[in-house]
């Protein structure tokens, strides 16, 4: 069979049948593309044991966007795609390579990007502070959003795609909303009462009509908040509350979730509020709970004994 149209009907299959997001098959048609041109396939039957091989190591030989190779992660992402690829045409009875045959490159631990709770407060207080200093209507806005921004992102979790793509009718009388998230699956989360005054706060200052919960550009040329513009607005309120370490929007969304476990939540419960698909996922805060048992285990272990 043509390589192309086995992958064109791959990527149709994941899109309509399995529900993945536009921009996952965006990506796995990128992924595939890449490995069908590089190693000059033509049809499925040119997928071989030797070539997924030789593709392992260009790939790991390209250079990186910030190394001097391509990450791990990365180089992963294309065998996740080539063994789905190689899984549907298997289902569909199309002959080629077992999908078992492509093993994943292990990842050493991973390492999360957090802040100490002072460092939390300070940015927290960031946007305020520089409003309080500021005379100019519009950079006023911009900080009341900003700050309605982080308190929303602490209070729910979000992934900063989630709080982009949301709406200004949100309503603030309920404590709790509904999102889309990956996969187009809907999850609830909460609104603590600082995330719900702050947005509130910042609805109330807006005189634009746009959509869009959160807006960025200047009164004239509005537009729906990016991640990359929060991103940007974010990196100057790290470095306005002196916090040195590497601060993303998705640091907040660790966060989030540390200071549930810290505090007692369990971890089927923070898979949920994260809308993690698999607990895997959620795992890489197991030895945030392991260090939060070990304190509960020095404590109370064996005072009772003489």
């Amino acid at each position: 069979m043509n390589a192309e149209d086995a992958k064109r009907q791959f990527l149709e299959y994941i899109e309509i049948e399995r529900g993945r997001a536009v921009k996952t098959v965006e990506n796995y048609d990128r992924y595939l593309s890449r490995y069908l041109a590089q190693m000059h396939i033509k049809s499925v039957g040119d997928i071989t044991e030797q070539n997924v091989r030789e593709f392992r190591m260009w790939l790991n030989r390209q250079k990186g966007t910030k190394s001097d190779s391509m990450k791990r992660r990365t180089q992963n992402y294309y065998m996740i795609a080539l063994r789905a690829f190689l899984k549907f045409l298997r289902k569909r009875d199309i002959e080629s390579i077992s999908p078992e045959k492509i093993e994943l490159a292990k990842m050493p631990e991973r390492q999360l990007d957090l802040i100490t709770s002072a460092e939390l407060d300070r940015l927290m207080r960031a946007p305020k502070d520089a409003l309080a200093k500021e005379n100019d209507p519009e950079k006023g806005l911009r900080y009341l959003r900003d700050t309605a921004i982080l308190e929303l992102l602490f209070s729910t979790g979000l992934r900063v795609s989630e709080l982009c793509s949301l709406n200004a009718d949100i309503d603030l009388t309920r404590d709790e909303m509904s999102v889309r998230g990956k996969g187009e699956k809907v999850r609830v989360v909460f609104l603590s009462p600082a995330a719900k005054e702050a947005v509130r706060t910042y609805l109330k200052a807006r005189k634009d009509m746009e959509e869009a919960l959160f807006v960025d550009g200047r009164i004239k040329s509005l537009h729906r908040i990016t991640p990359r513009d929060i991103q940007r607005h974010l990196k100057g309120h790290v470095s306005r509350a002196g916090i040195t370490s590497v601060v993303t929007p998705h640091t907040l969304r660790h966060v989030f979730a540390t200071d549930l476990l810290q505090n007692g939540a369990d971890i089927r419960s923070v898979q949920q509020l994260l809308g993690h698909a698999s607990i895997n996922t959620t795992q890489i805060y197991t030895h945030i709970t392991d260090s939060h048992l070990r304190e509960v285990h020095k404590k109370f272990h064996g005072k009772g004994r003489n």
